[in-house]
């Protein structure tokens, strides 16, 4: 076992604030790690943590193993942009091996792990979905060891992918029957924090209307076993949480409406905290 993990090439794509501790995390258990960004910035960083890192993806050997974690994005018209995963699953399958394992954990919707498998990858190869659920506030508990979602485009990718997360990487799995299902969970979660972050916003305007304390009331609230009404502070801010309830609402605009109106509670929250009306 030890032999194996030695001789395993790893290439972590993207080396941004999940990719970089995801790619330490890799070497420090004793595997070769490449990584590779299109950022001179964040190479140089990587770099400096004693990581091979490069712009330039022909320096970048075939690997066993490929870990995406670029970031996602909003179009202009504020609808899911899978382009940076796109480009980085056309550059793997210049040079992948039929052997080769791609693990996808950058943030996406559901049908973009199939898309790449059938027209990218062109059914080469073997693709899970890993979801990150990395937190920079608390990387001891919340970083790349943690429990993850696994799922795989087929059996024999789960079955690859389960074995290089939970045996060589010792991360603790809970594995799902479609490859579906660990797509939607990712943004369903950041969906329902944003509802839960909106809600406080909401008691906290209605607080102000009424002349009452906030925290008091949140307080108050909160001693009841089954009730955790979060703080509201500056409005829902980071990368994350705003563009991941949209991809949410972009599934099916129709049906997604507690997340519309967590939006516009958001929107009107913002507001006021500008006009120092909170």
């Amino acid at each position: 076992m030890l032999h194996e993990i030695h001789n395993l090439d790893v290439c972590v794509l993207g080396l941004g604030a999940v990719g970089l501790p995801t790619a330490l995390y890799i070497k420090d258990k004793g595997l070769n790690v490449y990584g590779y960004d299109i950022s001179e910035k964040a190479v140089k960083r990587a770099s400096s943590r004693g990581l091979r890192a490069s712009v330039r993806w022909d320096d970048i050997p075939a690997c066993d193993v490929y870990v995406i974690c670029v970031s996602t994005l909003l179009k202009d018209d504020g609808s899911p942009d899978m382009d940076p995963v796109f480009d980085v699953c056309e550059k793997i399958s210049e040079k992948m091996k039929r052997s080769s394992l791609v693990s996808i954990e950058s943030t996406i919707v559901p049908g973009t792990c199939r898309k790449v498998y059938n027209e990218i990858l062109n059914r080469k190869g073997f693709l899970v979905h890993v979801p990150h659920r990395y937190w920079e506030g608390d990387p001891v508990n919340y970083g790349v060891r943690q429990t993850r979602v696994i799922g795989g485009i087929n059996d024999a990718s789960l079955e690859k992918g389960v074995h290089f997360y939970g045996r060589v990487l010792d991360i603790p799995l809970h594995m799902v029957s479609e490859i579906e299902v660990a797509e939607l969970c990712k943004i369903a979660e950041n969906a329902y924090r944003y509802v839960q972050i909106a809600f406080a916003e909401e008691l906290k305007m209605i607080c102000k209307a009424l002349k009452l304390d906030f925290e008091e009331v949140r307080e108050a609230c909160n001693t009841k076993w089954n009730i955790e009404i979060l703080e509201a502070r500056k409005g829902i801010g980071g990368h994350c949480l705003p563009k991941d309830v949209r991809y949410f609402i972009h599934l099916k605009p129709d049906l997604a409406i507690i997340s519309r109106a967590a939006t516009k509670v958001d929107e009107i929250y913002r507001k006021r905290i500008v006009k120092g009306s909170l």
